[in-house]
């Protein structure tokens, strides 16, 4: 039955991410980074200065600042993705595969700027004054109540895609590849997980958002001190492998005996679960952000796959391509990362900076992952009652931290893959709304340069 079960799932999700849901998330991202003209690019600096908190008003709509706000989307996506799904995908893609994680990255600021930008435009609230947003409202909300059934489409898959099964597998992998355990252990592993989390997660979004605010500036700064000394070490390698990621791009030889549209596939999939654009989990972030200005957030929303795949995965990947351990391994997922760690840094301490990493990449991702499934739930019957989704999610913690990793890949990106339907074409159908309010912003931003 279970084994009946896994080979389901494995085999929707490689339906599902086939051709057609590829030239939804990328097509879309090409066309809304051609329908503005490039224009967001062009205030990247502005945008610098909203997270700075130049442009907080404590007294607007919303529940967290800018900065708490891109905090908590970013600790939802620079997590287990960057570590450990960039292992995937040199495993399952090559090199050349982290090209196309960069191409779909760079489209993917694009496509965050505009679902991101109707996520505030398009929001609610609750009877109690909780902000409410995400795609489900944008299409409420912004295409009208004849459009709810593909809200409803969006807010059962994002039940599923924003469960902890890819996180707290890794997270517990870790723990027993570092600590030498038992595979036994991984279940009591999962009841301390569970516990640990739930003490953030109760706490509501305000609580998420200020957890949140403090762990990705530390996790982000100890990530780069750690892969930046490991690259240094291998400098003299780090050329070559930047000539291998594009020569590997368009060759796809390590990739599925040579067949390039894998390789694209694989790219484009990992970096879909590393910065999220266009599966619509940050716009139910974004959309809390106390603001009276969309277009502000939509510019904050940008930075996030700029840091998360441009920066973060491409320091993972060097990482792990300079040591060469990722051609003679049998390890996938974050072991193979651990590898690449232990085969430069002196004996022991590999370990210990990759399995606190992991601990505070992890926990920032389960906190802000809970959030998301609290909103759909909400909307599916009403916002009082989204917080029970909390409980089947500690529940589910437990559950993933035993599974396969092949199982709990491929039931996220399934769901994610669902996710991404109703969250582009709601977008692309929005589009003109949030180019009329850019260009009313952006004309006031350069009238107040003069």
């Amino acid at each position: 039955m279970i084994k009946t079960l896994e080979t389901a799932i494995a085999t929707f999700s490689s339906w599902i991410w086939d051709w057609p849901l590829l030239a939804l998330l990328i097509g879309g991202g090409l066309f809304f980074l051609i329908y503005s003209r490039f224009t967001p690019f062009l205030y990247f600096r502005h945008a610098i200065n909203i997270l700075r908190g130049s442009y907080d008003n404590d007294n607007a709509p919303g529940q967290l600042s800018h900065f708490q706000a891109l905090s908590s989307a970013i600790a939802a996506t620079v997590g287990m993705g960057n570590i450990s799904g960039v292992a995937i995908a040199l495993v399952m893609g090559g090199p050349g595969a982290i090209f196309w994680m960069w191409i779909s990255a760079l489209i993917g600021m694009a496509t965050k700027f505009y679902t991101c930008t109707l996520s505030v435009m398009y929001r609610s609230e609750s009877n109690d004054g909780t902000t409410l947003s995400g795609p489900m409202y944008v299409i409420t909300e912004g295409l009208g109540k004849h459009w709810k059934p593909l809200a409803v489409f969006f807010a059962l898959a994002g039940l599923v895609g924003t469960l902890p099964a890819f996180t707290a597998n890794q997270l517990t992998q870790t723990l027993v590849d570092v600590l030498d355990w038992d595979e036994s252990t991984k279940l009591y592993i999962g009841l301390v997980l569970a516990v640990i989390a739930s003490f953030v997660i109760l706490g509501g979004i305000k609580r998420i958002g200020l957890v949140a605010s403090r762990l990705v500036p530390f996790m982000v700064v100890l990530y780069f001190i750690t892969v930046f000394t490991i690259l240094i070490l291998q400098i003299d390698k780090v050329p070559e492998m930047f000539v291998l990621i594009f020569s590997d791009a368009f060759t796809g030889e390590a990739a599925a005996g040579g067949v390039l549209g894998y390789l694209i596939k694989t790219g484009v999939k990992r970096a879909a679960f590393s910065n999220e654009a266009g599966i619509g989990t940050a716009p139910m972030m974004h959309g809390t952000a106390k603001t009276n200005e969309p277009i502000r957030e939509g510019l904050v929303a940008m930075i996030g796959p700029a840091i998360d795949t441009l920066l973060v995965c491409t320091l993972t990947a060097l990482a792990i391509l300079s040591t060469g351990v990722w051609k003679h391994s049998d390890d996938n997922g974050i072991s193979l990362t651990l590898e690449a760690f232990n085969s430069v840094l002196p004996y022991g301490i590999g370990d210990v900076v990759v399995i606190v990493m992991v601990f505070v990449f992890a926990f920032s991702t389960l906190f802000s992952y809970s959030y998301y499934g609290v909103t759909c739930l909400g909307f599916l019957t009403k916002p009082k009652y989204g917080k029970y989704y909390n409980y089947i999610y500690i529940l589910s913690i437990i559950v993933a931290a035993i599974v396969k990793i092949d199982v709990a890949i491929n039931l996220i990106d399934s769901a994610f893959a669902l996710m991404a339907i109703p969250t582009i074409i709601s977008a692309l159908l929005l589009a003109p709304k949030v180019n009329k309010k850019a260009k009313i912003y952006f004309a006031s931003i350069r009238s107040d340069k003069l």
